[in-house]
């Protein structure tokens, strides 16, 4: 009897401890306040940019957000490697419009004639999908970035 309680017990805890390790995955914390072009961000927002991130932009910018190496200095076609998405490179320096027109145009969109190995994503994400990438990424930054580029898009005229 005492082996049965031990058995009960211990796929208790087993089942317990994987409750809680899929919830606190599942579970991404969103920082207060978070928003897109004026919009909050929703955690079912945020689980499918990071997925969507994982499966469109992280074999260039980083399974975290890291960057190419040697991301400010040119490749040998004279392009630019992709840069850092997370706190350490500029991303967060641009207002939430920009960032999605980039993401859904590509950067000759913004900066007419620029020529990058960054694809338009139009026709690949739709915008809903561009928004919860830009969401994620977001989401990942800490509070003096997010508050800096809260401000650079309501200064943009996007509101956030």
């Amino acid at each position: 009897m005492r082996r049965v309680g031990l058995l009960s017990g211990g796929i208790l805890a087993l089942v317990a401890g994987l409750a809680a390790w899929v919830m606190a995955a599942e579970g991404q914390n969103i920082p207060e306040g978070l928003t897109f072009l004026g919009t909050p961000v929703t955690a079912e927002q945020v689980a499918l940019g990071r997925d969507l991130y994982g499966a469109n932009c992280a074999s260039c910018h980083g399974a975290n957000l890291e960057g190419q190496p040697d991301w400010r200095r040119r490749n040998e076609n004279g392009r630019m490697p992709a840069p850092p998405n997370d706190a350490s490179g500029h991303t967060w320096h641009h207002a939430d419009r920009p960032l999605f027109t980039i993401t859904k145009l590509g950067l000759g969109a913004v900066v007419p004639g620029y020529e990058s190995d960054m694809p338009a994503f139009e026709g690949i994400l739709s915008d809903a999908e561009i928004v919860a990438v830009l969401a994620y990424i977001k989401s990942t930054w800490p509070e003096r970035e997010r508050g800096f580029q809260a401000e650079v898009t309501v200064n943009d005229g996007d509101g956030s």
